[in-house]
C-alpha cells in the first residue's frame, strides 16, 4: 500500500511539473478573450479542411443552465481514470450536438453563454490558481486524447460523416461543398486575378500632362518679312515714318455724274467685233416692231411649246462677275439678245446668234453697286435702262455708244423702277428708305423729279398697271400697297389698297402683263400668293396660295415670281429642289411645267425672264451664269 502510494506521489509530482509548464503557456497566450465549443472548420483553397477544438471544461455543461467546472483534484485518485473516460464521452457528445444542423437556431445563444462561462472560468482561475491550473492541464490532456480519437475517425471517414446525427442531405451537402472547394482551388482563380490586375496596371499609362517642349536658345525662328519688321535688307532698322491720317477709301466709289462711254471690259473698244456688235443693235431697233395683236393660247398648246424648249452647252455662258440680280430679254424676233445686271454693278450683253469665231458676250461697268432692275425701252429697243443701289438710273444708247444719266440721288439708294408712260418718257422710282420718285425725261438735258414720301419704310419692287397706268403696286417689308399717282402727296401719301396677308418679308409684287387683273407676290414664308385685282377697290381678294420653297439663304439671290408675258395666267419662278429646275405654275396653283437641264443646269436660277413673243427663257444664277432654254 505504501509502495503504491509512493508511486502515486511521484506521478503527482510529475503532473505538477507539467501543470507548471502549461500554466506558463497559458500566461503567454492570454490574448484569447473568448472560447467556443463549436468546432471551427476552415476551408482554404488548395488545402485539406481541418477541425480545431478550443480547450474548455464541459463536465457539467447544460445549454439552459451553464455552470462553472468543478476541480478534478478534489476527487479520489481512484476515480481519476473513470472521470477521464466520462469527460471524453461528454466532449464527444457535446461536439456532435453542437455540429448538428438542428441546433443551428440556438448556436448564437449557446456561444454567448459559453463565452460568459469561459470568462467566469478565467475569473475563478484567477481566484484559485492552483485549482484552475490543474483543471487546465487535465482538460488539455483530455482534449489531446479526444482530438487524437477524432483524427483517427477522420482517417476512416473523410469530412464530417462520423457524426451519426447528420442527415443524408447534410452529408451530401458537406461533400458537395468540399468538392466545389477543391475544384475552385484547382482553377487558381486568385492567382489569375492577381496576374490580370498586374497586367491592367502595366497597360495604363501614367496620367501626366504633356510637357511643353522647351525652346532652345540657338533655335532659328520662323521667317518673317523684313518689310513688315521695318528693317533694311542690310539689317539696319529703318527710321520711323511720320504718322499721317489715312483716308478710308470706299469699296464701291460712286462713278462720276454725266454720260459714260460704252467701253467693254472684256473686249477691245476699237475692235471690229465690237463695232459689228453696235451695228447689230442699230439694225435690230429698226426692224423690230411692236406686236399689237396678242392672242392668248390655250393651256394645251402652251404646254406643248414648253416641252419643245431645251438647253445645251452653247446656251449657258458666264455673262457677269458676281451674282445676277436682274435679267431682261430683247423683244427682237430676229436675234436672241440677253441682258443681265450683276451685284458688282456690271451689265452684260449676250448675243446668242453670234458666229462661231465670236464670243458674243460684252460686259460694261455703268454702276458701282448691284444692278437690281433692268428693262429694254418699249419705245426704242436699242435703249436699255438700268437702276442700281448706288442711286443712279442710266440709259445705255447703243447707237451713240454711251450710258447717259437719267436720274441721280446720292443721298438715297434705289431699289426698282418702271415706266409710267408707254413711250418711256416718265418713270417711277422706288427707294430703299420707302420714298417714291416721279421722273420726267421730256425736259431736254435734265430730268424733272418729284420726291414723295410713302407709308412704307422700305420698298423692294415697283410695278405699273399695264392698262390703267395711273396705278402702281409696291412691295414693302410685310405689306403690299397699291397707289394712285393722281393722289400722291409730297408730305405723305396713303395707299388705296393694302394687302396684309403676308407674315414675313416680301420679295416682289407684279401685275399680270396683259390685263393686270391678277397680282402675284413672293414672300419669305414659302408661299406664292395670287390676288384678284380686276376691280381695284378697298379690298382685293386672295385667290390662290401656292406652297413653294423661297428660302434661298444668304449667298443666293432672292426668288421673284414673274408672269409669262405670253400667258396671262402662268407664273415663272426658280426652285431649290433637286435636280435643279425652273418651274411654271398656273394661277390655280397647279404645276404646268418644269425646266430640267441635266448637266447643263446644276445651280439655282433665282432670277428668270421670258421672251414677250417667242418661247425663250433666260435664268441667272449667283455666279454670273445665264442659262437659256429655247425651242
Amino acid at each position: 500500500m505504501s509502495g503504491s502510494r509512493a508511486g502515486r506521489e511521484e506521478k503527482a509530482g510529475l503532473s505538477r511539473q507539467r501543470l507548471q509548464v502549461k500554466v506558463n503557456e497559458y500566461k503567454e497566450n492570454q490574448n484569447i478573450t473568448c472560447v467556443s465549443l463549436r468546432p471551427v472548420q476552415t476551408t482554404v483553397l488548395g488545402k485539406t479542411p481541418k477541425v480545431f477544438l478550443v480547450p474548455f471544461s464541459l463536465s457539467n455543461y447544460k445549454p439552459d443552465q451553464p455552470k462553472h467546472p468543478k476541480s478534478l483534484l478534489d476527487k479520489n485518485s481512484n476515480n481519476e481514470v473513470a472521470c477521464k473516460k466520462c469527460k471524453k464521452t461528454e466532449i464527444r457528445k457535446t461536439c456532435r450536438r453542437i455540429l448538428t444542423p438542428r441546433m443551428a437556431a440556438t448556436s448564437s445563444k449557446a456561444e454567448s453563454t459559453l463565452q460568459k462561462t469561459s470568462l467566469d472560468v478565467y475569473t475563478e482561475s484567477d481566484k484559485q490558481q492552483h485549482k484552475s491550473t490543474s483543471d487546465t492541464v487535465i482538460l488539455r490532456e483530455v482534449d489531446r486524447e479526444s482530438s487524437q480519437d477524432l483524427d483517427s475517425d477522420e482517417d476512416t471517414t473523410p469530412g464530417l460523416d462520423e457524426f451519426s446525427g447528420l442527415s443524408p442531405y447534410e452529408r451530401k451537402r458537406l461533400k458537395n461543398i468540399s468538392e466545389n472547394a477543391n475544384f475552385f482551388a484547382s482553377l487558381q482563380l486568385s492567382e489569375s486575378a492577381a496576374r490580370l490586375r498586374e497586367m491592367i496596371k502595366r497597360r495604363q499609362p501614367p496620367a501626366s500632362k504633356r510637357k511643353k517642349p522647351k525652346k532652345r536658345e540657338n533655335e532659328t525662328g520662323c521667317r518673317r518679312s523684313m518689310r513688315l519688321l521695318k528693317v533694311d535688307p542690310s539689317g539696319v532698322s529703318l527710321p520711323a515714318t511720320p504718322t499721317q491720317p489715312t483716308l478710308i477709301e470706299d469699296e464701291n466709289p460712286m462713278l462720276p455724274p454725266g454720260p459714260l462711254e460704252m467701253t467693254p471690259e472684256n473686249q477691245d473698244a476699237d475692235s471690229e467685233l465690237f463695232k459689228r456688235f453696235l451695228q447689230t443693235w442699230a439694225e435690230v431697233s429698226k426692224t423690230s416692231g411692236k406686236n399689237t395683236e396678242k392672242d392668248l393660247p390655250n393651256i394645251k398648246s402652251y404646254k406643248a411649246n414648253l416641252n419643245g424648249m431645251v438647253i445645251n452647252e452653247d446656251t449657258v455662258r458666264k455673262v457677269t462677275k458676281g451674282s445676277v440680280f436682274s435679267v431682261a430679254l430683247h423683244p427682237s424676233e430676229i436675234r436672241t439678245l440677253v441682258a443681265a445686271g450683276a451685284k458688282s454693278g456690271q451689265v452684260g450683253l449676250w448675243d446668242l446668234t453670234h458666229q462661231s469665231k465670236e464670243d458674243g458676250v460684252y460686259v460694261f461697268q455703268p454702276h458701282s453697286q448691284p444692278v437690281s432692275c433692268l428693262y429694254f425701252s418699249p419705245a426704242n429697243p436699242a435703249h436699255i435702262l438700268s437702276l442700281s443701289y448706288d442711286g443712279t438710273l442710266r440709259c445705255g444708247d447703243f447707237s451713240r455708244a454711251i450710258f447717259e444719266e437719267v436720274y441721280r440721288d446720292e443721298r438715297s439708294s434705289f431699289s426698282s423702277f418702271d415706266f409710267l408712260g408707254e413711250d418711256a418718257s416718265t418713270l417711277i422710282v422706288g427707294h430703299w428708305n420707302g420714298n417714291i420718285s416721279l421722273v420726267d425725261r421730256r425736259t431736254p438735258g435734265t430730268s424733272y423729279e418729284k420726291l414723295i414720301n410713302s407709308s412704307l419704310r422700305k420698298i423692294r419692287t415697283v410695278h405699273v398697271h399695264p392698262v390703267h397706268r395711273q396705278y402702281f403696286i409696291t412691295a414693302g417689308l410685310r405689306d403690299t400697297h397699291i397707289y394712285d399717282t393722281r393722289h400722291l402727296n409730297l408730305r405723305g401719301s396713303q395707299p388705296l389698297i393694302s394687302l396684309t396677308e403676308h407674315t414675313k418679308s416680301i420679295a416682289s409684287a407684279y401685275f399680270s402683263p396683259l390685263t393686270g387683273n391678277k397680282v402675284v407676290t413672293t414672300c419669305a414664308d414659302c408661299k406664292l400668293r395670287i390676288f384678284d385685282s380686276s376691280c381695284i377697290s378697298s379690298e382685293i381678294p386672295l385667290l390662290t396660295t401656292i406652297r413653294h420653297n423661297t428660302i434661298t439663304g444668304r449667298w443666293l439671290t432672292r426668288f421673284q415670281a414673274v408672269w409669262d408675258p405670253k400667258q396671262e395666267d402662268c407664273i415663272i419662278v426658280g426652285s431649290m429642289a433637286h435636280p435643279r429646275r425652273v418651274e411654271i405654275f398656273h394661277e390655280t396653283g397647279k404645276q404646268v411645267h418644269s425646266f430640267f437641264g441635266g448637266e447643263c443646269l446644276v445651280s439655282v436660277c433665282s432670277i428668270n425672264a421670258m421672251h414677250p413673243t417667242r418661247y425663250i427663257l433666260a435664268g441667272g444664277n449667283s455666279s454670273g451664269k445665264v442659262h437659256v432654254f429655247m425651242s
